[in-house]
């Protein structure tokens, strides 16, 4: 597909949903502004689908587990399907309470200027970032968009800077975090299975208690992340549920529990039956045991990210729109329908057009990925955001999933260069008693020929074994 054709495709999304924006304002008083933002809303989330959605999906692409057309239909469909099930009919109109409304004066056409502002320059640095294969948070771009327009709207004093420095403190926390999460998951895959003598054995134990780990860890993140805008709704079908309006941590956790248990339960014999036919003995057969919880995790990761992170894509279109149908400034604006399917949709498209560069770039460019790898890095991406949210402590998934990548990188170059190391030093030990043998072999004469001949296939069996370690 060319540059042009995708161009025409996207720009092709926006006129519609522009078109579709003014028929709903039609002779209204500055209807026109709801056409721009609309326009922006439009191109700010196909933006999103283009960057953003290659964390969610990057690794497992990368590690080979699934195709790029395979992972683009499962973000496609997830993205859209958290945006328009548990996306929320409510959103916060100055995300992150990063600027006070009392900023633009009980203006709400200033207001309405300066939401419309914040999406299209969010939106251009995404197109730009993208360009540039640069993975980047698209929560952060907004707010900067936010910060900059109420910047112009009111001066410096009306930014919350104490809100912002965690922001910032996050663009650390959030890969250090994400780095040694998916260090550590790695590293117990390596040293519990791979570096087992008896690798079958060792991975009809272990591999079953790591996937139950990551369905209870996906589940638990799921719960807070992708269900928190529809759980009043759940409680009201389900009596047995908290009757809170978000899930809370211990509810999450049980759910993640028993959810983690029964996935134990189900996938234990399925695991064993796949080490049974495969050698065991492999790395490869031990990759293929990943597979299958890496594609889950994509559905996993890219509902809860459509869930909830459409309303960086929509959440000031609906303050525009609804500042313009009450002629007010709201710090929590209703999200009609058709401003939802603008983010799911928008997001997918520009994933299909857009998403394989960046994919490329998370999932086989900044280091060489496998499924043991990728599963390390989804393990993290979700695990981080739990500890992190109960911790009080700003993330971004995106600054995660980076993270999480170079941490499995540089365990990779650390274990490789011990193993090297290891190598190095039991080849000096065999080639020193090749050269003891040699000397003994040259000393040894005709005289006696039964020690002659010992000293020869000794000789000869030590030349294996150093042949043996120089190939390994």
């Amino acid at each position: 597909m060319n540059n042009i054709f995708k161009t025409l495709l996207g720009a092709g999304f926006a006129v519609a949903v522009a078109f579709y924006a003014n028929s709903i304002m039609g002779q209204a008083s500055h209807g026109g502004f709801l056409v721009l933002a609309a326009l922006f809303g439009a191109y700010m989330a196909m933006n999103i689908g283009a960057n953003d959605v290659a964390n969610n999906v990057g690794p497992a692409y990368g590690s080979g587990a699934i195709t790029m057309g395979g992972v683009i239909i499962i973000a496609a469909i997830f993205e859209a399907t958290g945006a328009l099930v548990a996306g929320g009919d409510v959103v916060g109109t100055i995300k992150k309470g990063i600027i006070d409304p009392a900023a633009f004066g009980n203006d709400p056409m200033l207001f309405v200027y300066a939401m419309s502002a914040a999406l299209l320059a969010a939106a251009l640095w995404l197109n730009l970032a993208t360009w540039l294969k640069a993975p980047v948070s698209t929560t952060h771009s907004i707010v900067g968009g936010v910060v900059g327009a109420g910047i112009a709207a009111g001066g410096f004093a009306i930014v919350s800077w104490g809100t912002m420095g965690k922001i910032v403190a996050s663009w650390v926390i959030s890969p250090v975090l994400g780095g040694v999460i998916a260090a550590i998951f790695l590293y117990i895959i390596k040293s519990q299975i791979l570096y087992q003598k008896d690798m079958r054995s060792a991975a009809k134990k272990v591999v079953p208690i790591l996937v139950a780990i990551m369905a209870g860890a996906f589940l638990t993140y799921l719960t807070l992340k992708g269900l928190k805008h529809v759980w009043k709704d759940l409680t009201d079908m389900l009596s047995f549920l908290p009757q809170t309006k978000k899930p809370t941590f211990t509810a999450a956790l049980i759910i993640g529990l028993v959810g983690g248990f029964i996935t134990y339960v189900v996938v234990k014999p399925r695991i064993l039956n796949k080490v049974e036919k495969g050698s065991g003995e492999k790395r490869a057969d031990i990759n293929i045991l990943f597979g299958i919880p890496l594609v889950f995790s994509a559905i996993f990761l890219s509902f809860a990210h459509g869930a909830n992170d459409v309303a960086n894509a929509v959440g000031p279109l609906a303050a525009v729109y609804d500042a313009l149908m009450h002629a007010a400034i709201a710090t929590k604006a209703a999200i009609p329908l058709w401003v939802m399917v603008v983010g799911g949709v928008g997001i997918s498209i520009g994933l299909a057009l857009y998403g394989p560069r960046l994919i490329r770039t998370v999932g086989s460019e900044i280091t060489e990925l496998d499924e043991m790898r990728a599963f390390s890095i989804m393990m993290a991406a979700a695990i981080t955001v739990i500890i992190a949210s109960q911790l009080g402590l700003p993330v971004s998934s995106t600054h995660i999933a980076v993270g999480a990548v170079f941490g499995v990188g540089f365990l990779r170059e650390w274990l490789d260069s011990k193993n090297m190391d290891e190598k190095q030093h039991a080849l000096h030990a065999e080639v020193d008693k090749l050269h003891v043998l040699k000397a003994e072999l040259d000393a040894c004469t005709n005289e006696d020929p039964a020690k002659k001949l010992e000293l020869m296939e000794a000789h000869k069996a030590q030349k294996k074994a150093v042949k043996k370690i120089k190939k390994a």
